[in-house]
């Protein structure tokens, strides 16, 4: 006996598509970029000879402001991908 199995799939346009590779580009530059930062900035890549109470500052400072920049880049292209899916295709396949 055959079964009919019915899947739900949602397919991309061209624009959701580059939409999509653009927010997986805009995480990856920015993680990549917090690395950078963090790595840079605990004194890894060269030490200096700046206050170290001024650089926890600073540090904190540049910290908190890439990583709302991160957030918001993030949330607003997430919210574009979300709206640029694409109509359902329903695929059925018969099973035996």
């Amino acid at each position: 006996m055959a079964t009919i199995v019915r899947t739900e799939k949602r397919k991309r346009g061209i624009f959701g598509t580059l939409v999509w590779w653009v927010f997986l580009a805009f995480n990856g530059f920015m993680g990549l970029f917090s690395g950078l930062f963090i790595y840079h900035s605990t004194g890894a890549s060269s030490p200096g000879s700046v206050d170290p109470a001024v650089a926890v500052v600073a540090t904190g400072i540049g910290a908190s402001f890439l990583l709302s920049l991160w957030l918001t880049g993030s949330l607003i292209l997430g919210l574009v991908v979300a709206l640029t899916r694409g109509k359902t295709v329903m695929i059925e396949r018969v099973v035996d």
